[in-house]
């Protein structure tokens, strides 16, 4: 029923004799005569359509009042033509219009008696507000008299009755308003019949029973009066088990007292016997927090949806707030209605509907919401209809034409909300839940996430104290991080150092370092963050808590579906099914399409749910999860890195289903994707004792880390492996693991320590008869005796790996020991040497296809084309080199691809380019580059800086050179900085120590037996 507000429209040509009558049995006359309506059907369609004038009624709403809740398959077509039939029957065009799927009749108030008896309810009402009671009162009685019964009596059908009960409700207002009037206007005796009558027609509606009080005691009747409210008192007990209100026991102790104001011609004002039918505005929103901060964007965002609102002609606004438990949707959404309380005059009301609630406390019911909130609106008990459905008819009747904010908090579900909406223009109504409420059209939704690092600060410092964070502002930081940006975390901390003076922010966060203690720390009298989180928990299915206990296993900070249906043993439309769920619940995040995250405070209560009762199933989850992983990194790096050697793992492969990996553009998106993920699995496999995991997943992993640069993560790695590889007893698997210790070592300039792993790897296998790891241990071998120096010891070892593996058909192992004995002939000045070598390299890296190798190979024969004088052809080498490495190349690689270029340039006169190579090179072996290669560009861009004169820069740059290379025992560079020093020292006037590192340069030299330094050192 939305009648209240409805205007009286324009007569409808031809229909100016019709009359419609549904406050009592339903009536139609024309001109005076009856008119035959058909059928039930149609009556039942008018009637409905009666009950709503000038509003669109849909089609399902007419086929539920004709036929309940059993309509037959063509009642569509039989409601069509019901219209069609009134249509004939009812003279005039147009009273019953087609809108849509739906129909809507027009009509006037001297049409349809429900209309008239609006219009002089408004007109008492304005009468009253002018103090022109006898006309309100003559009003009312006009408006009464339009009554013959009970609305549409006859009828039936639960669509009806429940609009009925919103009438008859407002029926008796009008009636209470009408004796209200009366008795002011000095009348008492002449009402006492009729106030009987309506006691005993309404024996639980209490302002009756004070209007025959008053009467009865006005005509000298106390007795009687005072009976009365003995009689009332019995029947409020034996049937609702209730007192009297307020007004009624007041009224009651007046009358034992004998209150002058009693016998008054004004009795007390309507308001003290019973809520009045125009409330006085309430607000019942709770206090906000005094230190409300941050939010401001989404405080925007939601103000911004709620001035809508301020349009007259638009429906209610409705805005909704969603978030993860703890995120303060709740203390946003009050802060934002007392910004914008005065915008709403009637009223600014608040419901918590206990969609998640510590106490295991139901969610509260729409019925009972709908209790709350209209005894919020002054709507006495008696008055309230014990049907949701009325209840929600009389809410939206209670309303209608008045501007509220209605705030309805912590719902559950969409059904808990929808009753409650109401339709009057104006309205704005606030929600906020966990999930999004889909069910809800119409809707403006904000969604809180985190805060910002900036918001969280802010919020120390308010709840804290600005002196507080300002003496520890590093630790501040950490703890904002450590509560994981929540709200509600960074409130119970702040909370809990307020509360103990000597404690720091320092000792706060090194207690919430610990994961397995953070949850206990993060915890109040009155709130907690683990609470908070299982109320979330427990609203999913048996089925979706296991998921969600399982995902918390998942080492990585974004977890595909791919990985999910691994981890959790579903396939992967399941896993995204079940994902979507717990994103519903706010209990994971997508921070991408696709990409799904556990907050870290929800990753420790997802772990705080194991237990020896899951360890069982925890543990296959894990190694399912790793299952998935070595086989989607074996299929990776053979799209990546061809000819890769394959060995059995003894691990079965996974059987589910693998990311698209076929080409290399996808395969190297993906390894990009799950970088921190893989590094975090080989740390899962190790914590989970699964050393075959651990030592296989790092070998495939190590390959991605090396073509990226990664080479600190690729050490890091390696030694987990070694551990684990020398617990598991496997000779072949420790064999493959030591050599690619070494090669880590050697990245990251530890010579010694990777020499030593590259002899035991060589001798495992040459116990294993591995001939291929042999090969690659030796090259390993022979590149680190290089630079250390040892050129005749690397010579030999270099050339059998290379041998070795042209005979076993190794050919990528072959490319790379070509590559290094390219550079060692290079370093030593046989460059005609280092070429040809250089090119053989080349030539197989073209053939595999093998990137990495193909730009070293091109760089290692331009440095052999500079030491012979053949500056063009190395110039186009490294043109080469550089467009390849516009692709996936490490930064090092590139830095010295670009430092040699800028040496070639400035030796054909191309200074400017020589600059702007110089430059890059540094920014990039700077910010991403191994010692080693950091040394290598350092060394040939002093020479060069030296060689325009900027004898500073070059000093600076040898200096940092000479040092790391030092520390590394890098021969070759600590001889071409100890060069480099010389010339800048003497150019700049210490002739003296020029001298001495001139001479130590040449000790070097000498030592490695290098006659001539390499040209690009000259």
């Amino acid at each position: 029923m939305h009648t209240e507000g409805t205007k009286s429209p324009e007569a409808i040509p031809g229909a100016e004799d019709l009359r419609f009558g549904i406050l009592g049995p339903l009536e139609a006359s024309a001109g005076g005569t009856r008119l035959s309506l058909g059928g039930a059907v149609q009556e039942r369609v008018l009637s409905v359509l009666l009950l709503e004038p000038g509003r669109v009624v849909p089609m399902p709403r007419l086929v539920e009042a004709a036929w309940e809740n059993d309509p037959p398959a063509t009642a569509s077509h039989q409601v069509r033509k019901a219209v069609s039939d009134l249509r004939r029957r009812i003279p005039g065009d147009g009273v019953i219009s087609t809108e849509g799927s739906g129909y809507r009749i027009t009509v006037t108030a001297a049409q349809l008696d429900l209309l008239e008896f609006n219009d002089r309810v408004r007109a008492a009402e304005e009468a009253l507000r002018e103090d022109r009671r006898p006309e309100a009162a003559a009003e009312l009685e006009a408006a009464l008299a339009l009554w013959h019964g009970a609305v549409l009596s006859g009828q039936g059908g639960a669509v009806i009755e429940s609009a009925a009960t919103v009438l008859e409700e407002r029926r008796l207002v009008a009636t209470e308003d009408l004796f209200d009037l009366r008795l002011a206007l000095g009348q008492s005796g002449e009402l006492v019949a009729d106030l009987r009558t309506l006691v005993a027609a309404h024996p639980l509606r209490e302002t009756f029973h004070g209007h025959l009080m008053l009467a009865l005691y006005r005509t000298g009747r106390k007795a009687e009066a005072l009976n009365e409210y003995a009689r009332v008192r019995e029947i409020l007990a034996d049937e609702l088990g209730v007192d009297p209100g307020p007004p009624l026991a007041k009224l009651y102790e007046d009358i034992l007292r004998d209150e002058p104001g009693l016998l008054l011609a004004q009795p007390p004002p309507p308001a003290q016997e019973r809520p009045p039918a125009q409330p006085l505005a309430v607000c019942t929103l709770p206090e906000p927090l005094p230190d409300f901060t941050g939010r401001q964007r989404e405080l925007t965002e939601l103000l911004g949806y709620a001035r809508a609102s301020d349009a007259g002609d638009r429906s209610t606004v409705v805005v909704a707030v969603d978030g993860m438990g703890g995120s303060g949707k709740t203390s946003l959404a009050v802060w934002a209605a007392h910004q914008l309380a005065d915008r709403f005059p009637d009223g600014q009301l608040y419901v918590d509907l206990r969609g998640f609630t510590p106490g295991e406390q139901p969610p509260v019911p729409p019925g009972a919401a709908l209790d709350h909130l209209l005894r919020s609106f002054g709507v006495s008990d008696d008055r309230i209809p014990g049907d949701p459905q009325a209840r929600a008819h009389l809410w939206r009747a209670t309303v209608a034409g008045r501007r509220l904010l209605l705030l309805l908090d912590n719902a559950a579900h969409a059904e808990q909300v929808i009753p409650v909406l109401t339709a009057s223009p104006g309205c704005l109504i606030l929600i906020t839940s966990r999930s999004r409420l889909l069910d809800l059209d119409g809707v403006n939704w904000v969604s809180v996430g985190l805060m910002t690092p900036q918001d969280s600060a802010a919020l120390v410092a308010a709840t804290l104290g600005a002196d507080r964070v300002e003496a520890e502002p590093e630790s501040a930081a950490e703890l904002a991080e450590l509560c994981g940006h929540l709200p509600l975390a960074l409130r119970i901390a702040t909370a809990r150092l307020r509360n103990r003076s000597s404690w720091t922010l320092r000792y706060l966060a090194e207690r919430l370092r610990d994961e397995t203690r953070r949850l206990d720390e993060l915890r109040s009298p009155q709130r907690s963050v683990a609470a908070t989180l299982h109320l979330s928990y427990m609203a999913l299915n048996v089925r979706q808590r296991a998921a969600f206990r399982t995902l918390g296993l998942h080492p990585s900070t974004g977890i595909d579906v791919y990985s999910a249906a691994a981890v959790l043993g579903t396939d992967v439309h399941d896993a995204e099914s079940t994902l979507e769920i717990l994103l519903d619940m706010r209990l994971v995040q997508q921070p991408g399409v696709g990409v799904y995250t556990l907050h870290d405070l929800v990753r420790s209560f997802a772990r705080s749910l194991f237990g020896p009762g899951t360890a069982d199933q925890d543990s296959a989850a894990v190694e399912r999860l790793l299952g998935y992983y070595l086989t989607a990194t074996d299929v990776a790096c053979r799209t990546l890195f061809p000819g890769r050697e394959q060995r059995d793992t003894g691990i079965p492969p996974y059987e589910g289903s693998l990311p698209p990996l076929a080409d290399a553009e996808a395969a190297r998106a993906w390894f990009d994707r799950e970088h921190s993920g893989l590094l975090a699995a080989v740390s899962l496999a190790e914590l989970n004792g699964l050393h075959r995991h651990t030592v296989c997943l790092t070998r495939n992993l190590s390959f991605h880390l090396n073509a990226r640069g990664q080479f600190d993560e690729m050490w890091d790695v390696c030694r987990t492996a070694l551990t684990a590889a020398r617990g598991l007893g496997d000779a072949h698997l420790l064999c493959v693991t030591l050599s690619n210790v070494g090669v880590a070592c050697w990245k990251v300039g530890r010579f010694e320590s990777g020499l030593e792993a590259a002899q035991e790897a060589r001798e495992v296998a040459l116990s294993l008869g591995d001939r291929r790891i042999q090969a690659h241990s030796e090259s390993t071998i022979g590149l680190l005796a290089s630079m250390l120096g040892r050129y005749e010891e690397a010579l030999t070892l270099l050339s059998e790996a290379v041998a070795r593996s042209e005979k076993l058909g190794a050919t990528r192992a072959e490319a790379e020991g070509l590559s290094t004995l390219s550079t060692l002939y290079e370093k030593w000045g046989r460059y005609a040497e280092a070429a040809q070598t250089a090119r053989r390299s080349l030539e197989i890296s073209r053939e595999l296809g093998y990137h990495g190798n193909l730009v070293m190979a091109l760089t290692d024969l331009a440095f052999a084309q500079v030491g012979l004088g053949e500056l063009e052809e190395a110039d186009a080498s490294l043109e080469e080199a550089r467009r390849l490495s516009e692709m996936r190349t490490a930064p090092g690689d590139v830095g010295l691809v670009l430092a040699l270029s800028a040496h070639v340039a400035h030796a054909r006169g191309r200074t400017a380019d020589a600059e702007g190579f110089a430059v890059r090179a540094l920014e990039l072996s700077r910010t991403g580059a191994t010692p080693v290669r950091l040394a290598e560009v350092e060394n040939i861009i002093g020479h060069l800086r030296g060689a325009l004169g900027d004898h500073a820069s070059a000093l600076e740059l040898h200096r940092h050179a000479h040092r790391a290379a030092v520390d590394m025992g890098f021969r070759s560079e600590e001889a071409s900085a100890l060069t480099g020093l010389a010339r800048s020292l003497e150019l700049l006037g210490d002739a003296e120590a020029a001298e001495e590192r001139l001479a130590e340069a040449g000790r070097l030299y000498a030592l490695m037996g290098v006659r001539n330094p390499r040209a690009v050192s000259a």
